[in-house]
């Protein structure tokens, strides 16, 4: 969860000046509120006709229902199934909500506080290591990937579309030429889903948290203090990773996430067959990052780094980490208090880290609070603790509008 400040808040004030949109109600089912690029874009997301074969959707893995994440009747609560009845992901589904909020993918600049040293670190993108520069690049990967849609080319996709139902609907928005280049037509298909993606459905801000900033709602005592844990360096430290900006009574400075990348050193989740023998290193295996990470950069030092996530709608988007081996949220907040105390409560034998090899372990965050413990230390957080912090990211879901 925690990692030192990362020198985010001035993305985050940038972010929230670009994304001022009204709110609208979770998963609505219809159209109401969306602009005809994002009705469009609403139809290619809900449009099972794209995969191979045919009947599954990004819907299908971003239920509106789960705030934009589940599995797709998977037989592994951790992955997803693909339209290949056999086919099975390699990684917990992200949520889509709040996602066209990630700036793309870049080294941004972090000072250490303590040292003052300038450097620069991973930020932004989206998937779990940031392989997609941003929503635009994002859209063709579980399109074309054969563990999951399947489609077996993008020409493929736009000609389905162009044979569709809604392919008056394309041509009201993009003009009656739009299927004669398919390479542009697929680009202007991908801009539609990210038109919709990045509509108010997918951020709505209309969790009880949102309305305590507003002042239209107060937080219960026992949320309260699981606020006070959750901002605490000295115990959650959760802020740390999980931005907000204290002093702001703006929802949109409330994104709990910074965007950047972490190793928490997650236990190796055996229902997984695609790492069963091969653990998932996560961003240091990001394709291209060699060339495009600045000079001195030590590729090797994120293996087992994945971007930290936001925990809007935490409490209805389990499983969680990036394998899915938690499906309580309360076990992934005991987890982070416990960790380095008493690590035969989460490893076979206690033996940390057990999905990384050994070369990375130094790479797991193991400085900052709650993890710079040692076996049979206190934790900084008590179960009472635990309980208050999930009491108040319970808090972080968004709630449908009033009919």
């Amino acid at each position: 969860m925690p990692k030192t400040a990362r020198g985010a808040r001035l993305a985050l004030a940038l972010l929230a000046s670009v994304f001022a949109l009204p709110a609208a109600a979770l998963g609505a089912s219809d159209d109401g509120g969306l602009s005809p690029l994002e009705r469009l874009g609403k139809r290619i997301f809900e449009d099972a006709s794209l995969s191979r074969p045919a009947g599954v959707s990004c819907a299908s893995c971003h239920d509106a229902a789960t705030a934009f994440q589940g599995v797709n009747g998977s037989p592994v609560p951790a992955v997803a199934r693909g339209s290949l009845p056999s086919s099975l992901g390699k990684r917990n589904t992200p949520t889509i909500m709040y996602a066209s909020f990630a700036p793309p993918f870049a080294f941004i600049e972090e000072k250490d506080e303590k040292t003052g040293k300038v450097e620069k670190i991973p930020a932004g993108g989206q998937f779990h290591d940031g392989r997609a520069a941003d929503l635009l690049a994002q859209f063709e990967g579980p399109l074309l990937d054969p563990l999951e849609m399947n489609a077996p080319s993008k020409r493929f996709a736009v000609e389905a579309i162009r044979d569709g139902a809604y392919a008056p609907l394309v041509r009201e928005v993009y003009g009656e030429k739009i299927f004669d280049d398919p390479d542009r037509a697929f680009e202007k298909v991908a801009q539609a889903v990210v038109a919709y993606e990045s509509s108010a459905r997918f951020h709505p801000f209309a969790s009880k948290f949102d309305d305590f900033l507003r002042g239209t709602a107060k937080l219960t005592p026992v949320e309260q203090k699981g606020f006070a844990l959750f901002k605490d360096p000295k115990k959650g430290n959760c802020l740390a990773c999980h931005a907000g900006k204290q002093e702001s009574r703006d929802p949109q400075d409330w994104l709990f996430t910074d965007f950047t990348y972490d190793a928490l050193g997650a236990p190796k989740n055996t229902a997984i067959a695609a790492t069963a023998s091969a653990p998932d290193l996560g961003l240091c295996k990001r394709p291209g990052l060699e060339k495009i990470a600045p000079a001195g950069f030590d590729v090797a030092s994120v293996c087992g780094a994945f971007k930290v996530p936001t925990l809007r709608n935490v409490a209805v988007t389990g499983p969680y980490l990036h394998n899915g081996v938690f499906q309580k949220l309360r076990d992934v907040v005991a987890f982070y208090a416990t960790r380095d105390t008493d690590p035969a409560r989460w490893y076979p034998k206690g033996e940390k880290f057990n999905d990384l090899p050994a070369e990375d372990h130094g790479n797991v965050n193991t400085n900052e609070g709650p993890y710079d413990r040692k076996p049979g230390q206190k934790p900084r957080l008590s179960e009472t603790d635990i309980d208050a912090i999930v009491a108040f990211l319970e808090t972080l879901t968004d709630r449908p509008a009033a009919k």
